[in-house]
């Protein structure tokens, strides 16, 4: 079975936010292929989307992994959906933020 895989808009604007930030430390081609390829990290999940980490401990249903060991990719399943939740890259504090945001959708 295939799964669907959707990005949050949060996360489609953190995707957009880490182009303009490696366009400008290094080049808009090499940011579009980091962001490319990320992108086909993630839609890869459609086929195996129980990778990763749960961290039901951050919020129910979460699970993180990593693309090349600087960006943490956030994200939950459900029957036929992938939901790509956030993006987080370098060290950003990703499970503040997504508990932030479960806090404020409560």
């Amino acid at each position: 079975m295939k799964y669907r895989v959707i990005f949050s808009p949060e996360a489609e604007e953190q995707l957009a936010e880490l182009f303009h930030y490696i366009a400008e430390a290094a080049s808009p081609s090499i940011a579009e292929r980091y962001i490319n390829a990320i992108i086909t990290y993630c839609e890869g999940l459609d086929t195996f989307p129980l990778r990763g980490a749960k961290r039901d401990d951050i919020r129910p249903g979460l699970r993180v992994t990593n693309y090349k060991g600087r960006t943490v990719i956030a994200f939950d399943v459900d029957t036929q959906q992938v939901s790509i939740i956030g993006v987080f890259y370098g060290g950003q504090d990703y499970e503040t933020a997504l508990q932030d945001d479960l806090d404020e959708e409560a």
